[in-house]
């Protein structure tokens, strides 16, 4: 199985990428609270939303629980550390491991 580093920089920021085979549009924003943090959009390449307000966390795949769209992979941030407004792209980046084809 192949992974991917998304790049990112530590600000908020859109781009389109492909993921399992498929075009979507990602959208991180810091959202500045106490219990807040980096969170994910993802949406298709016309901006329809596919998933919003995915909160970045390590030590999981962030789309575990949303295997039923068939996005094709894995979606993790790297290490232990929560990314942070500073650390995000630097410390901290975000993995996509694409599904083996088993």
């Amino acid at each position: 199985m192949a992974v991917y580093t998304i790049p990112l920089e530590p600000e908020p920021q859109s781009f389109i990428i492909a993921l399992g085979g498929k075009e979507y549009r990602l959208t991180v924003r810091w959202f500045d609270a106490p219990e807040g943090g980096w969170l994910l959009d993802l949406a298709t390449v016309e901006d329809e939303p596919v998933i919003a307000g995915i909160p970045l966390v390590a030590g999981c795949d962030l789309l575990e629980q949303y295997g039923y769209l068939g996005i094709g992979g894995k979606l993790a941030v790297s290490g232990d550390v929560p990314p942070t407004l500073d650390n995000l792209g630097e410390d901290v980046t975000l993995l996509f491991e694409v599904d083996d084809d088993d």
